[in-house]
């Protein structure tokens, strides 16, 4: 029989990512079982270490960069791998990924699951336990920034910024690994509103604190996707180095924004891109996308309400109505409520339809090739929350000469 520690080992893992409950269901037993098990009141039969170890949200054991990786790193608040494509695509190697979101977890081991097991709150990782790396990545959580989300606690009295205790404080924890670690380089994402948010003190303090108490030179920019993507999409993307190095934003290549329309993205009309996953998950039935991502009639309705009442007033809110010719606002984490921000019109008689999942992920430069494991709720509010892969990866292609083997030669990426 196996000893329990490496079950009790694998137990806790596991706890990081599901409930009590989720474990249960998998191991086909009860959950006060699977609470028994955890606080050691019972030993587990010798066949439940094997089938715990067949869940679907461990990657497997840690494993040293491989020579042909240029420069490894870390993946921080990592939600579903974005920043950390943008990164593999230059040639890099993730050895440590940090993510609470259960959700998140699934869909990142479902497309990333080769090197180590992820990691929950970062508040519980010690600083020791993460490894040496190049380059720290973070898109540490923008809600207690971003408009929406400052606009949504101060109507229900809530503090926001540094002083959201659940999620605006989180930057520290980011602060205190490139401290003990001291990376080659780092890379934080955010929404453009943490340059402006309580009239710029916050940026003051992350870029006090990243300077001055941690001595990196550092170098923002705010990059809107559509240059890369039909997606007007702007965020603040912050590098800094440890050593002085000729960072320059105008190394980075801008193709002419709107140059790529949603055509690159929806469905085609007779849905013969759809891959067999997205047939799978019944985002395109019988050669069409599938007839529950039209509005209903009660719904299209309120939205021409609701957008005529604010023009009325003079104010620009209401849908957003896109064709293949068009580039779309900004795909946000509330697109799963009633998708008014990009609406995809479909003909004179017809009612308008949401972005199916794997356009989203289409829209937020993910390849065919990403699984998507869970509902569409949580898949809107997934890519909603992402980076543009493309954007990172530009930015990565760059910073990949500071940090790998050619750093030392000085040779400087032509645009």
């Amino acid at each position: 029989m196996e000893s329990p520690e490496p079950f009790s080992d694998y137990l806790t893992r596991a706890r990081r990512q599901l409930t009590q409950n989720e474990i249960a269901e998998h191991m086909r037993c009860s959950p006060r079982q699977v609470r028994r098990w955890e606080i050691g009141e019972s030993r587990p039969p010798e066949y439940a270490l094997d089938r715990l170890k067949q869940l679907p949200l461990f990657l497997t054991e840690s494993s040293p960069v491989p020579e042909a990786a240029k420069f490894s790193f870390v993946d921080l608040f990592a939600g579903i791998g974005g920043i950390r494509l943008g990164f593999e695509s230059q040639g890099g190697r993730c050895v440590f990924t940090s993510e609470w979101d259960r959700f998140c977890q699934r869909t990142y081991v479902e497309n990333h699951a080769d090197g180590h097991m992820i990691n929950g709150n970062i508040k519980d990782v010690d600083e020791s336990e993460v490894p040496d790396h190049d380059v720290l990545l973070a898109g540490f959580p923008c809600q207690p920034f971003s408009i929406a989300g400052v606009s949504k606690k101060n109507s229900l009295g809530r503090k926001h910024g540094f002083l959201c205790e659940a999620q605006g404080t989180l930057f520290f924890d980011v602060a205190r690994i490139i401290k003990a670690k001291r990376p080659k380089a780092i890379l934080l994402e955010n929404v453009k509103n943490l340059l402006s948010h309580d009239k710029g003190n916050t940026f003051k303090v992350i870029t006090t604190i990243l300077r001055e108490e941690l001595g990196y030179e550092i170098y923002w920019k705010v990059i809107d996707a559509k240059h890369y993507l039909p997606q007007h999409r702007e965020r603040v993307i912050i590098v800094g180095f440890r050593d002085p190095v000729p960072w320059s934003w105008d190394l980075l290549s801008y193709p002419e924004k709107g140059t790529t329309t949603l055509a690159t993205v929806l469905h085609r009309p007779d849905c013969s891109d759809a891959g067999e996953h997205d047939v799978e998950a019944g985002y395109v039935i019988d050669g069409r996308v599938n007839p529950k991502y039209t509005l209903s009639d009660k719904l299209w309705a309120y939205l021409q309400s609701y957008a005529e009442g604010h023009r009325a007033r003079g104010n620009g809110f209401g849908f957003g109505l896109v064709s293949p010719d068009d580039t779309a606002r900004t795909l946000s984490a509330r697109y799963y409520k009633d998708g008014s921000e990009i609406l995809v019109d479909q003909g004179q008689g017809c009612n308008p339809r949401r972005l199916t999942p794997r356009e989203c992920a289409r829209l937020m430069g993910f390849p065919d090739s990403f699984r998507i494991p869970v509902s569409d709720t949580q898949a809107y509010k997934q890519f909603g929350n992402s980076v543009a892969v493309p954007v990172v990866s530009e930015v990565a292609r760059v910073m990949n000469y500071f940090v790998s083997e050619r750093a030392g030669q000085m040779i400087l990426p032509m645009r």
